[in-house]
């Protein structure tokens, strides 16, 4: 059931529906079909593709990221990844109708991409890591041009095109951690010159979309500098003339935004960190109603529409970490919300799994949001073994999309934990900055407080409990064991970030100048690099028990150097030998296992091949099982047939 679910839902998210087909993803390719066809038709081979041999010497396995149709399906363009490199490579295929579809054009190192008519498309490179450049790709019958349509010289801003729901605007979005640009294009006008929104200033956010003749922005202009609803007429776009159109209540944190029709539709958090959706009439902004979601969502993907998509509805997905993704439709001018099922069998049962939120008490009072997953009451979870999910940087909130071997843990007696530390994104932009630069100590102390909270209600213990993170995650965790080791027995990281000092005090790596709005500037300001030096998990090893720990790292990631995870590695070894020979008479217990598991390959996120990514898996459950000393996972409970396909058999529309 596990690979029917993660297939299921791979393919909900990377189909699209144009005018006369519906686009989706297999292995080999992709495909299409419509309401004529009892088979589908292959549009793009990967096979073909894959053959073409790198300068490196390596045959490539490509795997689709994205695909974009033009206006009237004219052409397809497509991103495609292999795990040797970060870089996209984009292909552009023409569909035909009386010829087969075949590729006319093929681009490498584009990161972004949206078509402004059938002849026009618009897209960002990615170099580096650096994504500085726009260009337009003119298809006519006589011929490609490329033209550089805007370059960006700030080496901490990232550039990438999007279009507009209602398809009429391509914004360029030029964005660093702490500011924002926006430049229009009128998809009518393509050739012209892009015109600006709001010059950039610190610490202003914001983000556009398109309603009729008006932009309707998501700013940081709202109280605290959260964000609120403003709008603003096309012709005279500058902040001057913004006007307030909704601002959430209190504690109330706006994550996206949407017009359907008439409508702004907010995805919100509430105080009690819940996902609710805010409807805005524009017309009539004092109208707006409030959309309760099922108390379990913790994650919501919106759907993008369809070409021949005229209908003013709000689509999306609403998922957890142990609960497989829901469709639902939203009708914001009826107020009607309806379960997305008409052609699929009714979702199954949510009450076995139960969510509880709480919130751990910090050193300085502030309250910190926790998320638990279990299967019976907290008062039966003292012996449960407990796996806590950290990250808390950049403003981003800890992945709680499904995942099924969460699922599977649930179901084996395990509790799930999510801390959402400040550094991450869940209470709002205020959040982000509390422990940004020399605030990064706060987002250990939250997590410290995390831990003691759920061990004062009952919830495991320490020699039952493990951390997982990913990334900048593996900062608070790292920064943990160093102080309070013992409260965990395991950890497992991916892709860590541990040598913070190193790296942000060597500016030839990519990601050092765009990241020191983030963690500072060591070289330049010696507040922030005694900052660093406090909390950085490699420069505080020190001789002593530490939990074991499995750190799975990834050969070619130029996000975060393989050399750094080495160095901490060696060092974190070491330290344990000089704690169990100077401590040999006390210390009965076996020495904590430090292993490392290095991958092929510069995918900082895990793999995407589904063999290579469960054989990862396979290995963290096996570490986990093995060093919490539990007994070996017991077979899953047999279930009825239709729940295996409950995604399977959803409408492919999701992108």
């Amino acid at each position: 059931m596990v690979r029917c679910l993660t297939l299921s839902v791979q393919r909900l998210y990377t189909s699209v529906c144009g005018r006369h087909h519906v686009y989706f993803i297999e292995d080999d390719g992709i495909y299409r079909m419509d309401k004529r066809q009892s088979e589908p038709e292959q549009v793009l081979d990967l096979g073909q593709v894959s053959g073409e041999e790198e300068k490196t010497g390596l045959r490539c396995q490509w795997s689709i990221q994205r695909i974009r149709l033009s206006p009237q399906e004219v052409y397809l363009a497509a991103t495609l990844k292999t795990t040797h490199r970060e870089e996209l490579r984009c292909v552009v295929v023409r569909l035909g109708k009386r010829n087969p579809p075949h590729v006319i054009f093929t681009l490498d190192k584009v990161f972004s991409f949206e078509w402004a008519t059938d002849e026009v498309l618009f897209y960002s490179t990615l170099e580096d890591l650096r994504c500085s450049r726009v260009f337009r790709l003119d298809l006519t019958s006589s011929g490609s041009r490329i033209t550089s349509v805007y370059e960006e010289n700030q080496l901490d801003v990232f550039v990438e095109v999007a279009l507009s729901r209602d398809r009429q605007i391509l914004t360029i979005n030029c964005s660093s951690r702490t500011s924002s640009e926006v430049l229009l294009i009128d998809t009518t006008t393509p050739h012209l010159e892009p015109f600006l929104v709001q010059p950039r200033q610190l610490d202003l956010l914001y983000h556009v979309e398109h309603w009729r003749k008006w932009l309707i922005i998501l700013a940081n202009t709202g109280p605290g500098q959260e964000y609120q609803v403003v709008q603003v007429p096309l012709s005279e776009p500058s902040m001057v003339s913004w006007e307030p159109l909704f601002s959430p209540s209190s504690g109330t944190v706006v994550k996206d935004m949407d017009v359907i029709g008439d409508h702004c539709v907010l995805v919100a958090r509430t105080p009690a960190s819940e996902l609710v959706l805010i409807v805005i009439p524009v017309i009539q902004p004092k109208e707006a109603y409030t959309v309760q979601l099922p108390s379990w969502a913790c994650a919501i993907e919106i759907k993008r529409p369809g070409l021949a998509d005229q209908r003013s509805v709000f689509e999306f997905l609403i998922s957890s970490p142990v609960h497989p993704p829901v469709p639902y439709c939203l009708y914001p001018e009826d107020g009607l919300f309806l379960l997305g099922t008409e052609d699929g069998p009714s979702p199954e049962n949510h009450s076995n799994y139960i969510t509880t939120r709480l919130e751990a008490c910090s050193q300085d009072g502030t309250l910190v949001p926790v998320t638990l997953f279990h299967a019976v009451p907290v008062e039966c979870l003292k012996q449960a073994p407990l796996l806590v999910h950290v990250y808390g940087a950049y403003g981003r909130d800890v992945n709680m999309e499904f995942c099924p071997e969460k699922r599977l843990l649930l179901e084996q007696g395990w509790a799930l934990a999510y801390s959402h530390i400040r550094g991450g994104g869940e209470r709002g932009l205020s959040w982000q900055r509390q422990a940004r630069v020399d605030g990064k100590q706060r987002g250990v102390e939250d997590l410290q407080a995390c831990l003691h909270h759920l061990f004062s209600l009952g919830v495991s213990s320490p020699s039952l409990t493990a951390l997982t993170a990913s990334s900048a995650g593996a900062v608070p965790v790292g920064a943990l064991c160093n102080v309070h080791p013992h409260t965990m027995q395991a950890v497992t990281l991916q892709a860590p970030f541990l040598d913070v000092l190193g790296t942000m005090e060597d500016p030839s790596l990519p990601l050092t100048l765009e990241d020191r709005e983030e963690w500072g500037d060591p070289l330049g300001n010696p507040k922030h690099r005694h900052s660093i030096a406090s909390y950085c998990p490699f420069h505080n090893i020190t001789p002593q028990r530490y939990p074991s720990m499995l750190l799975t790292a990834y050969s070619n990631d130029t996000r975060v150097p393989l050399a750094g995870v080495l160095k901490y590695t060696e060092q974190i070894k070491k330290a344990i030998i000089t704690h169990l020979a100077i401590n040999s008479k006390s210390e009965c217990k076996p020495a904590p296992n430090i292993v490392l598991n290095i991958q092929p390959g510069a995918n900082h996120l895990g793999p995407e091949d589904f063999e290579l990514m469960l054989e990862e898996e396979a290995l963290k459950l096996a570490f986990l099982y093995t060093e919490l000393g539990l007994d070996p996972p017991r077979p899953p409970r047999k279930r009825k047939r239709s729940q295996g396909y409950l995604v399977k058999h959803l409408p492919l529309q999701y992108q």
